[in-house]
């Protein structure tokens, strides 16, 4: 085993889980860092037009995002369940399926995000002055879709092996690039969010084309062709299996968050921009959440598959723990922070004071709750049951999130706070049903639900 991997079903598990989860939680702040780039580039050079059209064109480019992440989550749970019983030649059949599953997934995606984005910004509400660079953005992220789907196969993968370092360095590899061309398209060059949105494209393929090599060199294919991408069809259903609830679960949230960020482009182009901020700093502080739960996956598949029961109720255990303080942490920073945080995306006094408010109520203990929901749901797909997973999103983003911002800032007229409130409730009963799972769950019988 390569010193950069683990084997996550020997040792203590809270010290295995903590050391695949740090390298984990860096690789998604710079993800989630050069992401924000292209905001902070944007809000400063080209105004709250360029700054409200980047923030909806990255929630739309995030659900695009969120389908290649869930199909390759696929990968993630066979890889390591081939890992955790010692089967070197499922391990390859994995790699190359996924690669071909996800090429296959991407090329519908990319058409998608070319002929829809515009109907999609027109039922968001995206702000007249906003909606052409929204578009444009939108276009030339579309081109991206291969690479963000393949980075994210490599990825998925190298979890699954026990690996959680090399992600990192390949994500470090992208907002290198990312940033450096962000500075230099819009802030020298003044293309504007054009520019931004070639820095991200560059820096997606960047990532992409390092990982492919890092696996050829670590001999999991021979080179490049054909034979090295064959989709076997167990293994590709195996994938969907878990993937295809995956991405969905993915899709979903997204969406209503694209839903409820139209609730806030009612309000005008400074709640659309205060609104756009506050989601990507919230988003930071479920960076923590994030990466335990990409790790539970990995580590509960792995030492299912090796049958360790006790292990896997330990990890998912250690996971809870783990995420809440993490999150918690987070939360109480952004809480003393809010100010000063939003300020650096947009100097606008009203930008700030609506920003505020929306981390008040929303980065507040409904970071806890979701840190609880996320840790559970993704236990509950590594250990297979990624429906359960899908039934908690639809819940919580659709059924109760839409509901709840609804009947706040539109029945009882509480507006752009009501809004935020009700994004901020919606986590608590989702959280409540995971534990149920992670506590009297099937999977305690020693075998992947099926």
């Amino acid at each position: 085993m390569k010193e950069s991997e683990q084997n996550l079903t020997v040792g203590k598990v809270s010290e295995q889980l903590f050391k695949f989860t740090v390298p984990l939680f860096f690789a998604n702040l710079l993800q989630a860092g050069y992401n924000i780039a292209d905001m902070v580039v944007v809000g400063r050079y080209v105004g709250s037009s360029g700054l409200a059209a980047v923030s909806n064109a990255s929630m739309l480019c995030f659900i695009i995002t969120s389908i290649g992440i869930g199909i390759t989550v696929g990968g993630t749970v066979l890889a390591a369940r081939a890992r955790g019983g010692g089967d070197r030649a499922a391990e390859r059949a994995t790699i190359g399926t996924l690669f071909a599953v996800t090429a296959l997934a991407a090329l519908p995606v990319t058409a998608g995000g070319w002929w829809f984005s515009r109907s999609v910004f027109l039922l968001m509400k995206v702000p007249e002055e906003a909606l052409e660079q929204a578009c444009g953005y939108m276009n030339i992220l579309s081109c991206g879709t291969l690479c963000v789907f393949g980075y994210n196969a490599v990825c998925a993968l190298l979890r699954g092996l026990g690996d959680s370092r090399r992600p990192l360095l390949f994500v470090a590899i992208a907002a290198a690039v990312n940033i450096m061309l962000d500075l230099l398209l819009v802030g020298v060059w003044k293309l504007g969010v054009t520019g931004a949105a070639w820095a991200t494209v560059t820096a997606q393929a960047a990532a992409l084309l390092a990982g492919l090599f890092y696996l050829k060199r670590r001999k999991f294919f021979r080179g490049f062709g054909w034979r090295d991408f064959r989709p076997r069809l167990g293994t590709a259903v195996g994938i969907l299996k878990t993937g295809i609830p995956s991405a969905l679960q993915m899709v979903v949230v997204n969406l209503a968050f694209l839903l409820v960020t139209g609730m806030f482009n009612r309000y005008g182009v400074t709640a659309a921009a205060a609104a756009g901020i506050g989601l990507k700093i919230s988003t930071l502080a479920g960076m923590p959440c994030w990466a335990v739960g990409q790790a539970v996956t990995a580590m509960a598949a792995q030492n299912l598959g090796a049958g360790e029961v006790g292990r896997t109720a330990e990890t998912v255990r250690a996971g809870i723990r783990s995420g809440l303080v993490a999150t918690g942490i987070a939360v109480i920073l952004i809480q003393l922070f809010a100010r000063q945080v939003i300020g650096c995306f947009d100097s606008d006094p009203e930008v700030i004071r609506a920003g505020v408010l929306y981390l008040r109520i929303f980065s507040s203990f409904s970071g806890l709750a979701y840190a609880v929901m996320y840790v559970c749901d993704a236990f509950a797909t590594g250990t297979g049951a990624p429906t359960l997973a899908l039934f908690n999103a639809l819940l919580e983003a659709v059924v109760l999130r839409l509901l709840l911002c609804w009947f706040f800032s539109t029945h009882l007229g509480y507006g752009f706070a009501g809004v935020c409130w009700g994004m901020a409730l919606s986590t608590l009963p989702p959280a409540m049903i995971g534990l149920g799972y992670c506590r009297w769950g099937r999977w305690r019988n020693g075998l992947p639900e099926r």
